[in-house]
């Protein structure tokens, strides 16, 4: 490796921890006060809590339209009382275990005391922190607390093709107040990011950045992304725990490894209507039979999601479902135990998009597919190849640590990893191997192409994606 190269890649990882590092002093004294506990520990626990409850409200609840107005007044804000009591204890009347509220939907309306917008709870009649009103009533029931945080953002303007570097800002300052101001929070969800109805990615607003400033300010808080559609359920990408959201048609499946979350709507909705209280919701059989009880068997949590009115609280029918949940609901004694998992990949991918090359393949899979950022095309070798390769070029010399080879049609194959510098192709590993997804992690290298050769194999050799990463560590 270059000297200068050497020199500006440590000013580079200096800047980036210095960014990351200014949190107020409450969020760093947090930090240092709490020990690190490994990954798959608290993936293990959040499978083994088994079931919680979603809680959405925000400005949507008062507009009869889950895709809210941003320009909606928050003069419409104006709950009598927001019971956040009655919620706990209905989450614990159905043998839930912790609660999820959305601090911030998509239209951008804050439902805390932030200081980052006067968009928020504090400017509206209410005036009442209804996130501390949360987090102290869950508690008080003994139950876990998580929240809910949207990347995309109309009211502030964060949404495709607009990011600004004040945007990036406005995001983790709102995620050091909601870490560094309510005690320990299990889980951050996330959503509104990589989606295709944000289309906000994880390169617009670095994912990376993000995830470790949750972890340097809540070390042991779970980063969950909800978009998982895009990505195969055979790795972690973007995520600590894997999420099927059924309603959007992502399901699980019953062969999944993975620590997962699924969630529905108890009514018909996310956010209340004017039409739930006289609405029947969804059956309490169903909800626990066909779907918290079997997702437990296979490493996966479900969350129920309950809309409180505007006036703050559960509607009867509501309460009335969740009681009969409660004597159907029994979490398992005998959770499944996770198997050896990779940890999860959350850098960006620098081959994405980048020209690629490689052996003859047929014209309606060409090498392109593989650096295409779609899980669902693939470059396939041409049968008549004898020794098929492919190679993505970087378009300079970069750093990196991590290969993901991704196949959409896997089969048991031999293959070798190869890296170019100085004009020469150096080897990096060579594995047999029979997965859809395989990470290869190594010491950080500097290289301007990289190469995969297939030595043996049984069916005609595929790429659905080849991602170079370069993670922190």
């Amino acid at each position: 490796m270059k000297t200068h190269k050497i020199k500006n890649y440590l000013i580079a990882q200096a800047a980036v921890f210095l960014s990351l590092s200014s949190t107020p002093s409450t969020a760093l004294a947090q930090a240092s006060s709490v020990s690190k506990r490994p990954l798959t520990e608290l993936q293990q626990e959040f499978v083994d809590l088994g079931f919680g409850m979603f809680i959405h409200y925000n400005i949507p609840t008062y507009m009869d339209d889950d895709w809210a107005d941003p320009d909606a007044s928050p003069q419409i804000f104006a709950p009598k009382k927001v019971d956040t009591d009655q919620w706990a204890k209905a989450a614990k009347t159905a043998n839930m275990t912790y609660g999820c509220l959305t601090t911030k939907h998509h239209s951008g309306f804050a439902i805390w005391d932030t200081k980052t917008t006067d968009y928020n709870v504090m400017n509206s009649p209410y005036k009442r922190d209804v996130v501390k009103d949360y987090v102290n009533s869950f508690r008080k029931q003994g139950l876990k607390v998580m929240l809910y945080y949207s990347i995309l953002d109309t009211h502030h303007k964060l949404r495709p093709g607009q990011i600004t570097p004040s945007h990036i800002k406005m995001i983790k300052d709102q995620l050091t107040e909601l870490l560094s101001n309510y005690g320990e929070i299990s889980a951050m969800i996330i959503d509104g990011w990589d989606a295709p109805w944000s289309r906000i990615s994880y390169d617009d607003v670095p994912f990376e950045e993000i995830y470790n400033l949750i972890k340097s300010i809540q070390p042991n808080c779970l980063v969950m992304d909800l978009n998982a559609a895009k990505y195969p359920s055979e790795a972690l990408f973007y995520t600590d725990i894997k999420s099927y959201e059924q309603g959007a048609g992502q399901h699980i499946s019953n062969r999944n490894r993975l620590p997962a979350l699924a969630c529905l709507p108890l009514q018909q909705n996310w956010f209340w209507k004017t039409s739930f209280p006289t609405t029947p919701v969804k059956s309490a059989n169903e909800m626990v039979n066909k779907n918290a009880m079997p997702y437990n068997q296979i490493y996966c949590n479900f969350i129920l999601n309950v809309a409180p009115n505007r006036e703050g609280g559960i509607d009867d029918n509501a309460l009335t479902a969740l009681k009969e949940i409660g004597s159907l609901y029994k979490k398992p004694v005998n959770a499944p135990k996770l198997e050896k998992i990779d940890a999860p990949i959350i850098s960006s991918n620098i081959a994405k998009r980048c020209p690629a090359t490689a052996s003859w393949s047929n014209d309606m899979a060409i090498m392109d597919f593989a650096t295409d950022d779609n899980f669902g095309s693939s470059w396939f070798s041409n049968p008549n190849v004898k020794n098929p390769w492919f190679e993505v070029n970087l378009r300079k010399e970069v750093p990196f640590n991590m290969i993901v080879l991704s196949r959409e049609h896997p089969s048991v194959t031999t293959y070798s990893l190869e890296y170019f510098v100085n004009n020469k192709w150096f080897p990096l590993t060579q594995v047999e191997d029979g997965s859809k997804i395989k990470v290869h992690r190594f010491d950080r290298i500097w290289a301007e192409k990289v190469r995969v050769k297939f030595l043996n194999y049984k069916d005609t050799p595929s790429i659905a994606e080849l991602g170079v990463f370069n993670e922190r560590r």
